[in-house]
């Protein structure tokens, strides 16, 4: 009796771990009419496909662009919010004339993925007040 409550236990572990990494997915594209940085990178202005490495782990976004040496992998965290996001979308932090890529939503998702603040946007914070803008992007 005892095994049978394990196996029933495992079974439900491996299907809520399951759908919590298909829900939290990434798959998006999305032109971006300025040059902005992330993980410390200056990427130019273009379009651009962001999507997870694996989709058992979602932590691990892969920034791909027209040109291959703008293509940059970096790590994020999940983010969460009390509504469904209403667009597909990614939050830029801007201060003076930089852009940082802070999230990634999904539409209809109420988790999304954040990316860690670099070291020069803390120094940029410091000099200019912070302005969200929010840029629309499409699934892929």
């Amino acid at each position: 009796m005892k095994r049978q409550m394990f196996v029933l236990v495992g079974v439900l572990a491996l299907l809520l771990a399951g759908g919590s990494a298909y829900a939290q997915s990434v798959r998006v594209t999305a032109n971006v009419p300025f040059d902005f940085i992330v993980n410390g990178k200056t990427m130019p202005a273009g379009h651009y496909y962001i999507g997870t490495v694996d989709a058992a782990d979602s932590s691990a976004l892969l920034i791909r662009s027209p040109q291959p040496k703008s293509n940059l992998m970096v790590l994020s965290q999940s983010v969460q919010s009390l509504k469904a996001s209403a667009d597909t979308k990614l939050v830029f932090h801007q201060y003076g004339t930089r852009y940082f890529l802070s999230e990634i939503w999904v539409h209809g998702e109420q988790s999304g993925r954040q990316l860690q603040k670099a070291s020069r946007e803390n120094e940029m914070a410091l000099d200019f007040p912070l302005q969200k803008v929010e840029l629309l992007a499409s699934l892929r």
